[in-house]
């Protein structure tokens, strides 16, 4: 009989997609050279970064971190088709591998993001913070290096979604959505209630806070 369990949280359910609309803004924002913006909607989403961190160590059960770092043996046995059922609760072990490049190359490209200078019309608002030499290699990164990585890691997690839907016949983009995930045996649920969503917004709020405190640098 199949178990319906709450896997994701609604914060981390907001975080996905919010962070889903940043990245296609900030796409759009710097082709038509809408800078103004595409700053502002990096500051947006360094600040969910800064969230998911924080709530990757005191999030829901099955969005913390915890939950889902495998060993290389582990991911091992998973790709050669001997995973443990425990795998399709949350993240598996290719999905913490998706997770985990796509928060450390959004991070960077956030990062260098801050330092960058396209010495034409706009400029990151750290840039007088580090040495010219620093302020290329950002910008070399964050014009051609981050960006092509990010579309590509983009396009491996939709094309991962379309296989585990297609040939396993597995919607991952419903749970989260709904928060619930249909699972063939009974697996502990995520806490999701008023005081996990008000920690939350406590962890958004003192991360935004952290990126205005760091963007208060600016000034030379």
């Amino acid at each position: 009989m199949p178990h319906l369990v709450r896997i994701w949280d609604l914060p981390t359910r907001l975080f996905h997609w919010l962070l889903a609309l940043c990245v296609i803004a900030l796409v759009t924002t710097a082709q038509l050279g809408y800078m103004e913006w595409h700053f502002r909607l990096g500051y947006a989403a360094l600040t969910l970064l800064v969230f998911r961190l924080l709530w990757g160590l005191c999030g829901g059960r099955w969005s913390r971190f915890a939950a889902f770092v495998y060993s290389p043996v582990t991911l091992w046995h998973y790709l050669r088709g001997q995973g443990d059922p425990a795998h399709a609760v949350g993240h598996s072990p290719t999905g913490a591998l998706s997770v985990f490049a796509l928060l450390f190359f959004l991070l960077a490209q956030a990062g260098t993001g801050l330092f960058s200078d396209d010495e034409i019309a706009a400029s990151g608002p750290l840039t007088h913070l580090a040495s010219g030499k620093i302020v290329s290699m950002a910008s070399w990164y964050h014009r051609e290096v981050g960006k092509r990585v990010l579309i590509v890691l983009v396009i491996l997690h939709i094309l991962a979604i379309l296989y585990y839907l297609w040939r396993k016949r597995r919607n991952l983009v419903r749970p989260m959505v709904t928060g619930y995930k249909e699972l063939a045996h009974a697996a502990p649920s995520s806490r999701d209630d008023a005081r996990s969503r008000l920690l939350a917004a406590v962890l958004l709020a003192l991360s935004a806070g952290a990126v205005a405190l760091l963007l208060s640098l600016t000034a030379p």
